[in-house]
């Protein structure tokens, strides 16, 4: 477990990386519980102990265990929600999608009557059945196959990408509090309620701040009949900043700005962007070489778990 730790911190691409750094570095190998190099196990042993850790999501746990011991008794000002793209060497499958446009095409057609409507409309979207599940059943309703995604970047342009996507509660002093897996393609909207439902269950906190893909109104609904205050960028499709200067017969309503105490509160969501690159860049979020949702995962959280400790470390000095 330790040694999977120290590849994350030390940034090692791959496990044989870690096993030329344990037979060099002496004091690494005694901290992880071998004396000598003859005692270092095989790879295939660190690749059979690594399967078995992200079966038991012993990772998420330890994580959650170091967030309730130092995040725990602490009141956190904001919350930053945000994603990012994790490029995986993978093979996308068929997607569900797909197979049901085969089925149906198979199938002879039917007219959709007011009854099939009235019975979608009865289930709702996925964020409205959010608002009423349990933490596990919104996790088990999240796709976590590897597929395509898609994301615009500063310049507006559509950056693609073939793996998983990321999403992450960063609390201030830009500690990771909370992380979920899911498919590249899945909307970030999607997984704003099981983040904020995982991180109300491990720290207090007042504020959650978001970009315009969150703004949605069950989720503005939700954070508030939990007492706190969303801090959600308000999004392009609610009207336009500047209306057209040609008189219109319907004139077009200015977008709602958000007032100046919450746009002050939202340049705290940087944070967010800083850990997103610190794991990338420094804690091996960027060089994925392992297969399956559970495998990526793992992964991602002995990243995430160093880091979380590094940046509580870092407050502890700054404190003293």
């Amino acid at each position: 477990m330790t040694a999977f730790a120290a590849k994350a911190i030390f940034n090692l691409p791959t496990t044989r990386d870690l096993i030329g750094r344990l037979k060099a570095d002496q004091a690494l190998r005694q901290l992880c519980g071998w004396h000598t190099r003859q005692a270092l196990p095989h790879e295939s042993k660190f690749s059979r102990a690594f399967a078995q850790f992200a079966s038991t999501e012993l990772p998420q746990q330890l994580h959650q265990a170091v967030v309730a011991a130092t995040q725990g008794n602490r009141l956190i000002g904001h919350i930053a929600r945000d994603s990012t793209a994790i490029p995986a060497r993978e093979h996308v499958p068929e997607s569900v999608m797909e197979r049901k446009r085969r089925a149906q095409a198979a199938k002879p057609k039917r007219k959709k009557g007011s009854f099939r409507k009235a019975k979608a409309a009865e289930r709702g979207t996925r964020i409205q059945r959010q608002r009423h599940q349990k933490l596990p059943a919104m996790l088990a309703a999240l796709p976590t196959h590897c597929d395509i995604g898609a994301k615009k970047n500063s310049q507006g342009h559509e950056n693609y990408w073939r793996g998983y996507k990321l999403h992450l509660d960063v609390a201030d002093g830009q500690i990771p509090v909370s992380a979920i897996l899911t498919s590249a393609s899945v909307h970030d909207s999607q997984v704003a309620i099981p983040l904020m439902t995982m991180t109300a269950g491990r720290v207090q906190h007042l504020y959650e701040l978001m970009d315009s893909a969150y703004d949605v109104n069950e989720i503005h609904q939700h954070i508030q009949q939990a007492g706190r205050v969303p801090v959600i960028a308000p999004h392009p499709r609610r009207g336009t900043k500047r209306p057209s200067p040609l008189t219109k017969v319907f004139p077009v309503k200015p977008t709602p700005e958000l007032c100046w105490a919450k746009r002050e509160r939202f340049k705290q969501r940087t944070m967010i962007e800083r850990v997103n690159a610190r794991l990338k860049d420094e804690f091996g979020a960027s060089q994925i070489r392992v297969r399956g949702a559970k495998k990526v995962m793992a992964h991602l959280m002995f990243g995430v778990l160093a880091l979380t400790v590094d940046q509580w470390l870092r407050m502890l000095n700054e404190k003293t």
